[in-house]
């Protein structure tokens, strides 16, 4: 069987949400359409990349195709992380950002991190996994609640608000994982059922419904964990698996890994900082194709860029 061409442009369209995330899309102009949007809709990318990369993490099923796994998850991040050393090295506490990845690379690490727990636990029933993904999930989405509201006073609300303490790869990236890896061991697909798209349709007005009610009665502060993902990310990838168009060419996945690992470096380059115009988004994603087609290219020659 080859590539899913469906799955593949899904990757674009989820690389090119976080870029849109990462640049507080609308913010000045439209504050609640932007928040819908960056702390609703756009949250969807990366739970769906790993229920993706759960969904083929069932095949891991040897020691040594988890190390050829792991060594190629941490090779992309090691590679990468040092690509942006300039901008972390200097962290008092540089640990963290090694241990939990600079910026928009914490998915990367993550992923390595959990990957390992859930080989070590892959062969649970079924339901002892569900179970530990959704507690575990539960955990970081209150550990976030109780920071946004401010519940706690002190050192205690400074703690609790520290992303590293909800957006990681315990209360993140292995609940993802796990549904997609179950998604695959259970044999669960759309196939069947005629009209699924109600249930992707469903499951992005529940995120929307979610979204808008943190920032009317929760906080308007930023948001990485809504819980109506844990069932809009899962649906969103089985109704794309449905659509299947047979590709043999990585180049549209090799284009969506480049456009998330590089986007924050034009972001931050002082050429993007000085546009003025009226079009800057427009500008970015103009300059960010090309350059992220030319790092697929280079990929080609330089293993493990991508």
């Amino acid at each position: 069987m080859g590539r899913n061409l469906t799955i593949d442009v899904l990757k674009i369209i989820l690389a090119l949400f976080v870029v849109f995330l990462h640049m507080n899309f609308l913010k000045e102009t439209h504050p609640l359409l932007s928040f819908v949007l960056v702390n609703g809709i756009f949250r969807i990318a990366v739970p769906v990349f790993l229920v993706i990369t759960g969904f083929y993490f069932l095949h891991i099923d040897t020691t040594k195709k988890l190390q050829k796994w792991l060594f190629r998850t941490f090779l992309l991040y090691a590679v990468w992380m040092l690509v942006y050393i300039s901008y972390w090295e200097d962290n008092k506490e540089i640990w963290l950002a090694v241990i939990f990845g600079y910026h928009h690379l914490w998915y990367l690490i993550g992923t390595f991190f959990s990957g390992i727990i859930l080989f070590l636990l892959r062969n649970q029933k079924a339901v002892v996994l569900f179970t530990l993904a959704i507690l575990l999930f539960g955990v970081g989405y209150a550990v976030q609640v109780l920071g946004n509201t401010h519940y706690f006073k002190g050192e205690e609300d400074s703690v609790l608000n520290d992303y590293l303490m909800y957006r990681n790869f315990l209360f993140v990236c292995f609940p993802f994982l796990t549904v997609g890896f179950l998604i695959n061991k259970l044999k669960i697909s759309f196939e069947k059922y005629k009209y699924s798209y109600f249930l992707v349709v469903l499951s992005v007005v529940m995120v929307v419904a979610e979204a808008y009610f943190n920032y009317k009665m929760i906080s308007s502060e930023s948001t990485d964990i809504l819980f109506s993902l844990i069932f809009a990310s899962p649906i969103l990838f089985l109704y794309s698996q449905k659509i299947y168009i047979k590709s043999q060419s990585k180049i549209l996945a090799s284009l969506s890994t480049a456009i998330y690992v590089v986007h924050p470096l034009i972001m931050k380059s002082d050429f993007y900082k000085n546009i003025t115009s009226d079009y800057k988004v427009l500008l970015f994603i103009m300059i960010l194709i090309p350059i992220s087609f030319i790092l697929v290219i280079v990929n080609r020659k330089v293993k493990y860029l991508l």
